[in-house]
């Protein structure tokens, strides 16, 4: 479970309420100390600045791993002890094993959770009373195990289901337990399988290979110790973090050095922080402190690193990967709660039926002659009362239909298997199709009011490439469209783009040429990207970068000339036009979320001291020199095209240092980096002294690249209805900026921008948004009012009512993680969602896996009936996928934790239009006809006991044979029926649901079915019963009972066969007509039921009473099939209850047309669809309103880390052989 309320100041505190519930992910900003350099677990080193970096990051591990002995109160927390190549010491401390099982049950508890999970059904549990009080005595006008052995049918067809998607999971965890990885025994490293891994065992861990456990980092083939690790199990980020091992241990690089280390690991507890990590190491006297950067978690992968040695500190389900993976939790959806409820109406039904006929009962006892003068049940009959009210529950409790729960477990199966064999969901790229999980949840797919969506690796592919620059004014792109070229205009000059090979000419023969190859060096050079060389292929080179975006540039710049090869921890060496250039790096100034901006202070292969920077336009316009910028309006009216294609721009400048301004300069900057209290300040006043009297050279464009289809997905779904929020790590400036990309903004959204400090500002500020928003409504905000009928339910009073419908311009409301915090307590969260409500989107930015969950639950809980949805790629995103009513994870990469954990995996986002639309769409049309109808053809049939009742003076006595009749009824002659109907009906067609996706509305307002609707077909279930039966006791009666081919009267089983095969045909026609499409399974299914009956009956009237089972039926097939009136009753009959069914639909279709009904003959007659194209208009009207929202706010291409890489670089030589360990 979630944790459902936490005391915010508590948790900026880094405490968590006593008696709290565990959370499905740590708040990673919960450690303000141990993370503010990298809140959101992006990798790199904390901020070593240079001269105190070590002292203070020892400092400050030393200080956070005492409080983690403090914490309680003073109580001493048990620390755990691992001993450093001393297994019999580690094996009396009787850590868990490292196998892992994710599946839900196993031998010991799949009884008992699955029997509770059952039960829970109120179906299931009404059935077991009724199967129950059957046995008691004489009470059953039935079998005794004509409920109980139908029942535990249900429940083995229930269980068997269960067993098969359980089965998948547990082979899915036997193959990762099973999987290799060396670990050092002696003073050599030999394979071992991860199940048998131990804590403070040592492992090898090769390029390419995952970690079997949590590990802590000793050494690698890397320069102190660093290593690469990819993320994307973890958090869906495919650029790569790097983690660093100590320097005490970093020159253990052989296996026997290993094997000589002795001393031990003083480790925190297993928890679920994925970001935070505190303990430490003691070798001899020597204590060193350990924090995140030496810990590798168990899911990650080592990448680009030939080798690692590291010590296992945590295994098994104590990871803190696993730590995050709770038991799934059991998802019920609207339709089956609403079933729930509906089951509770029928149980009160029946029981009122039961008390009517048990009255009935009651007084012919009192009253009859013959009952009160010669049977004496006068002085009985009121203590026969209650054993009569039980009576009649037995003979009508088939009204709740025994086989719902089943039916609709199996259609949602074969539902489940449509979506898993859909080619159009299939990626052949990583050859992986959609999975349905859990088949349970099919028809929600089709209600979805919301989708909470993480934008790394789900909207985007974290990947970017550098599309477009402008140097000196003038534009150029990778790819120029054809209304770019460059073409001359009524002025006479050039506009339009070239491309980057007349760049490379114009870096020879242009004006520009020195402008040029001073851009191109400023992207080979200015950034913090490390070269390495290919392994398997010396010629090329791999970057490793802390960001996509600082990679992308220098590949960029190698594209335009400029080859960036080595670096050594003073200088970096480029190819510039065939010759090698060295650059000693004076200086870094690093980026940060307040400077927007990075420089580096170089001197030149010429001497000459230079600064490089590239910023936001925003930071770098202002600080440009008065003189020497002629570019600067062409280069701000490139930065708005790019911003138009969604393109992320950094603005490029530089500027000429004198040798006495250096000096000047550069004592300034050590003092800072010296100084004990706010470094980070006085580095950033530092270097707001010499970022200054810029000259400009132009701008860059990043893409980055979207995965394929979301824009178009998008406008879809939110034709459809669907708001979409976006909850991410990631800045505020990137996330706005893929929102216009995505489509998830668009040019007539206004921006509600929420970046508050305090509690006190963050309500004043949404009190004032919310109240200028309902004054543009003219009208109440859409809260529910909350009835008596909901008081009763136990709703709360704030409800929001999801289809409210608001005449009010598209708004966005843009919230940073901080203010989150704050609009999340208490008395601001309604507030807050009462403004989300209204908005067409919503965008949280730098937001912590817990607050996503917080995030959902908050919408789940308090808009009415609304139906949540999230979707993500990492184990950072599994708390709001199990927290939403439907969790999707994208797959497609091995391992992926989201996707082990969601309900349904699909590969890409792009796949969720067809997967809601279309499969949903159908899913919740055909469980709700199916439900419906099941309800239909048990209340018609078992009704007629209760017309009979009224003739035969309620003496119990039943119309029908218990096993051909009654018992069969829902497991022969009428369960084909609703299974056509769930499995292959189609109101319209795949085509149609995508091209009109506003009729996913049917589903999210429950239009097919709703307790109206259900009461329609209640009332309809009555009336055909009433005709059925009546029409029948017409013709007996008329007779005087003689209805028989030679005169005789008939008896009441030969007419209760006679009513039972008419019924069979009376829903026969039903179906026919509640089916919209007909397939060769709807034929058998409807037809083939009433001729099976027809062909099995006769056969069974003879055999059954020979075998002494059914003897009521010993020479009834003459009675019956022998009679004209029997088949012209089962001709007509049928047809005169379903007239008005067949008037009623006609009269529907024809006067009050629902919008499926147009789309149906939109579809049956191929009609054009010419509704107006208003996209181009929408553009011209808007053109000036976007420009000048662009100029407000534009995504600038920085993702990295905000410190940390200054000092990363200067370790790094790559001249230098490594070590092959």
């Amino acid at each position: 479970m979630m944790m459902e309320e936490i005391d915010l100041h508590d948790r900026q505190r880094g405490g968590v309420p006593q008696g709290a519930t565990s959370v499905t992910i740590s708040d990673p900003e919960a450690k303000p100390s141990k993370m503010a350099s990298d809140p959101m677990g992006t990798g790199g080193p904390p901020a070593d600045d240079e001269g105190n970096g070590t002292l203070s990051r020892a400092a400050t591990a030393i200080g956070n791993f005492m409080s983690t002995l403090e914490r309680g109160g003073g109580q001493k927390e048990e620390e755990r002890i691992i001993y450093l190549n001393d297994p019999i010491k580690n094996s009396q401390s009787k850590y868990l094993h490292n196998s892992i099982s994710t599946a839900k049950y196993n031998l010991v508890t799949f009884l008992p959770k699955f029997l509770a999970e059952q039960f829970s059904r109120y179906a299931n549990l009404f059935f077991l009373f009724t199967g129950i009080i059957q046995q008691i005595g004489d009470l059953s006008p039935t079998s005794k195990f004509g409920t109980l052995v139908p029942l535990g049918i249900v429940l083995f067809a229930s269980g068997v289901k269960e067993v098969v998607e359980d089965t998948k999971r547990h082979r899915q965890d036997a193959e990762v337990n099973a999987r290799f990885v060396k670990c050092l025994k002696g003073s050599e490293f030999v394979p071992k399988r991860w199940r048998e891994v131990q804590v403070g065992d040592i492992v090898r861990i090769e390029n390419g290979e995952f970690f079997p456990a949590d590990l802590i980092l000793l050494s690698s083939s890397e320069p102190d110790a660093l290593c690469y690790i990819e993320t994307s199990n973890l958090d869906g980020e495919t650029n790569l973090k790097i983690r660093q091992g100590l320097t005490e241990t970093a020159d253990v690089l052989t296996p026997e050095a290993v094997a000589r280390l002795h001393g031990l690991i003083k480790s925190e507890q297993p928890n679920n922080s994925l970001y935070t990590y505190e303990g430490l190491l003691r070798l001899g006297n020597k204590s060193i402190p350990l924090d995140p950067q030496q810990l590798l978690l168990r899911g990650a992968q080592l990448r680009n690193t030939r080798w690692v040695y590291a010590i296992v500190v945590f295994t098994g389900h104590e990871t803190k990967l696993m730590r995050n993976a709770t038991a799934a939790p059991i998802k019920r959806t609207k339709v089956e709660r609403m079933v729930n409820t509906q089951i509770i109406f029928l149980f009160l039904i029946l029981l009122a039926m039961a008390v009517f006929c048990s009255i009935g009962a009651l007084v012919r006892q009192l009253n009859n002659p013959f009952e009160k003068t010669l049977l004496l049940y006068t002085s009985n009959a009121w203590a026969m009362f209650p054993q009569n009210i039980l009576t009649y529950i037995i003979l009508f409790n088939n009204l709740i239909p025994l086989s719902l729960i089943v039916t609709m477990e199996a259609v949602k199966f074969v539902l489940g298997g449509l979506i898993n064999t859909d080619l159009d969901m299939y990626h052949e790229e990583s050859d992986t199709h959609a999975v349905a999980r859990t088949s349970s949840l099919v028809e929600e797919l089709g209600q979805v009011d919301y989708i909470f969506s993480d934008k790394t690796g789900t909207l985007t592919r974290n990947i970017m490439e550098f599309k477009m620059a402008s140097i000196g004014g003038v534009a150029y792109a990778d790819v120029v469209p054809e209304d770019k070229k460059i073409r001359v205009d009524e002025k006479g000059h050039e506009v339009g783009y070239y491309d980057f090979k007349q760049l490379l000419e114009h870096k020879k023969t242009h004006a520009n040429a020195p402008l040029i190859r001073e851009f191109v060096t400023l992207l080979a050079v200015c950034h913090t990207v490390i070269p390495e060389v290919d392994e398997e292929d010396p010629s090329n080179i791999i970057y490793q970068a802390s960001s996509p975006d600082e990679a992308a540039l220098v590949k960029g710049a190698q594209q335009l000339g400029g080859f960036f090869h080595t670096r050594r921890p003073k200088s970096v060496t480029i190819k510039l036009d065939g010759r090698d250039l060295e650059y000693e790096v004076l200086n870094v100034n690093e980026f940060n979320s307040t400077r927007k901006r990075m420089s580096l202070l170089v001197r030149t292969p010429e001497g000459k001291i230079k600064l490089y920077i590239k910023g936001a336009d925003t930071v770098i316009l202002e600080r440009l020199a008065k003189e020497g910028n002629g570019y600067v309006e062409q280069t701000c009216g490139h930065l708005e095209e790019y911003a138009t294609e969604g393109l992320r721009t950094l603005c490029i400048a530089y500027r000429d240092i004198s040798n006495e301004e250096y000096a000047k300069w550069a004592g300034i900057y050590e003092k800072a980096a010296t100084t004990i209290n706010n470094r980070q300040d006085e580095l950033d006043k530092a270097a707001e002294m010499i970022e200054k009297d810029l000259i400009l050279i132009g701008a860059t464009a990043i893409e980055d690249k979207l995965q394929d289809g979301v824009p178009d997905t998008i406008a879809t779904l939110a034709l459809a209805g669907i708001k979409i929020w976006v909850l991410t790590g990631d800045r505020q400036e990137t996330a706005i900026n893929i929102g216009y990309s995505c489509k998830l903004l668009n040019l007539e959204t206004s921006l509600i921008v929420c970046n508050e400090s305090t509690h006190f500002e963050t309500k004043e500020f949404l009190e004032k948004k919310l109240l200028a928003v309902k004054a543009g409504l003219g009208m109440g905000a859409p809260m529910r009012r909350t009835t008596w009928f909901d008081r009763l339910l136990g709703k709360k009073e704030r409800r929001f009512d999801k289809d409210a419908e608001v005449d009010l311009e598209p708004l966005a409301l843009i919230i940073d993680g901080r203010t989150l915090d704050f609009a999340l307590e208490d008395d601001i969260k309604f507030t807050f969602l009462e403004l989300a409500t209204l908005c067409k989107a919503v965008v949280c930015c730098r937001v912590s896996p817990l607050q996503k969950a917080l995030v959902v639950k908050l919408v789940r809980k308090n808009v009415d009936e609304s139906v949540t949805l999230a979707i993500g790629d990492g184990a950072n995103d599994v708390g709001m996928i199990q927290a939403a009513h439907v969790g999707i994870g994208i797959s497609g990469q091995e391992g992926l934790q989201a996707a082990r954990s969601a309900d349904f995996a699909i590969a890409q986002f792009r796949f969720l239009r067809k997967l809601l639309l279309i499969h949903g769409g159908w899913a919740y049309a055909r469980m709700s006809k199916l439900i419906l109808y099941s309800y239909y053809k048990n209340i018609t049939l078992y009704l007629i006991q209760l017309w009979f009742a009224i003739d035969n003076g309620f003496s119990g006595q039943t119309l029908f044979e218990t096993w051909s009749s009654v018992s069969s009824y829902n497991v022969l002659w009428a369960v084909a029926q609703p299974i056509a109907i769930g499995i292959f009906d189609q109101y319209v067609s795949a085509r149609m649901l995508d091209r009109y996706p506003q009729m996913y509305n049917l589903g999210q307002r429950s239009i097919f079915y709703n307790h109206k609707v259900f009461f329609s077909w209640l009332v309809n279930s009555f009336y055909h019963s009433a005709m059925v039966y009546y029409l029948w006791r017409a013709v007996v009666w008329s007779s005087g009972g003689a209805i028989m081919g030679d005169g005789r009267v008939a008896d009441n089983w030969s007419i209760g066969e006679m009513v039972y095969a008419t019924d069979l045909v009376v829903i026969g026609w039903k179906a026919a007509l509640t089916v919209d499409i007909w397939v060769k399974f709807t034929w058998v299914a409807i037809v083939g039921s009433v001729l099976l009956f027809l062909v099995l009956f006769p056969i069974y009237a003879i055999i059954g009473p020979l075998i002494k089972l059914s003897p009521e039926l010993f020479g009834i097939n003459q009675a019956m099939f022998g009679n004209a009136v029997f088949w012209l009753g089962l001709l007509l009959f049928p047809i005169a209850a379903n007239l008005r069914d067949f008037t009623w639909k006609y009269a529907k279709r024809t006067y009050f047309p629902k919008s499926y009904h147009i789309i149906q003959e939109v579809q049956k007659y191929n009609i054009p669809d010419y509704r107006p194209r208003m996209e181009w208009f929408r553009k011209a009207v808007h053109k000036v309103r976007m420009i000048q929202r662009l100029k407000r706010q534009r995504g600038f291409a920085f993702s990295q880390n905000e410190s940390g890489q200054a000092g990363l670089i200067r370790a790094y030589d790559t001249t230098r052989r490594k070590p092959r360990g």
